[in-house]
């Protein structure tokens, strides 16, 4: 029984993380990690900062992947984001910005 509840236990584990580590790894593979991390400042903003930044606004998803893709200054200061047109899709973009959204 103690095998079969651990069992469980892991694969709920596996669905939950899942779409996290994918998101992770689709960041990293952009190349959105040399400049941000998920919880501190580095170059740009750390991600939870911007999920709390832009919590429960309704425009945000839509904004957020256009910064994504034509970069943007100002909203952080003075270290401009390039654009990423080319490099990311607007598909990859979405993900990426839904992802950073739900970070708490």
């Amino acid at each position: 029984m103690k095998y079969l509840l651990s069992i469980v236990t892991l694969v709920a584990a596996s669905a939950v993380s899942g779409p996290v580590l994918a998101n992770m790894q689709l960041a990293k593979s952009k190349n959105c990690m040399a400049c941000h991390t998920i919880d501190n400042k580095v170059v740009g903003p750390a991600f939870k900062d911007v999920a709390k930044k832009y919590a429960g606004q309704k425009d945000a998803e839509n904004k957020l992947v256009q910064k994504v893709l034509n970069g943007g200054a100002g909203t952080w200061g003075a270290v401009p984001m390039p654009a990423n047109k080319g490099q990311v899709s607007e598909a990859e973009a979405r993900t990426l910005v839904k992802w950073i959204l739900q970070l708490k």
